[in-house]
């Protein structure tokens, strides 16, 4: 494990390949699992202040199942997540010509229309926070359907930490992300 900061780092991060592969997968994690992504606190006041430059960016389905629900839910352990429509794929999804998942939120970013990317849980798939008083650990999460990426991944020689960069630093800074890598390129004699 790695401990930089306020987090501790799982190895599998700094030793396992992966790069999506939407042409393989379809954008199956916006549909696949039991809830919609995961949602920082902030996330939803950001969703509430932002919800009406993406809402022309989602489908008509999507649209309703946030207006029935909200433009969040609360689970039944107190966590936060997008809405899904009929408990399947996230509200804020829609298919493209190809028939690929995307991520409506993203594409209003990509228009200009908003500022917020999408949920930080979705930009750091597969790796997974799990808060603890004073530390974020951060693990990764195998699923079955990212077989493709993992395969992409190793093809391609691009392991976890260096294809989540850009979400890593949007979360934990540039300092922290120039010290992970620093840790895992570099490790200090006795470690690693």
């Amino acid at each position: 494990m790695i401990i930089i900061q306020e987090t501790v780092i799982s190895d599998d991060i700094a030793d396992h390949f992966f790069v999506c592969n939407l042409e393989a997968c379809k954008g199956a994690c916006c549909v696949e699992g039991d809830l919609g992504a995961p949602l920082e606190e902030p996330e939803l006041k950001i969703l509430e202040q932002e919800y009406a430059n993406i809402k022309p960016f989602l489908t008509e389905a999507g649209q309703a199942a946030i207006e029935a629900q909200g433009l969040y839910i609360k689970d039944w352990e107190g966590d936060y997540s997008t809405t899904t429509i009929d408990d399947k794929e996230c509200a804020y999804a829609l298919y493209d010509e190809r028939g690929i998942l995307k991520c409506g939120i993203e594409q209003a970013y990509l228009a200009g229309a908003t500022t917020f990317k999408k949920p930080i849980s979705c930009h750091l798939y597969p790796i997974r926070i799990t808060k603890y008083e004073g530390f974020d650990a951060l693990n990764y999460d195998r699923w079955n359907i990212c077989n493709p990426a993992c395969s992409f991944g190793s093809t391609l020689g691009v392991r976890i930490y260096q294809f989540l960069k850009d979400p890593l630093i949007r979360k934990y800074g540039e300092g922290w992300y120039s010290q992970l890598v620093e840790e895992i390129e570099n490790p200090k004699p006795g470690k690693k």
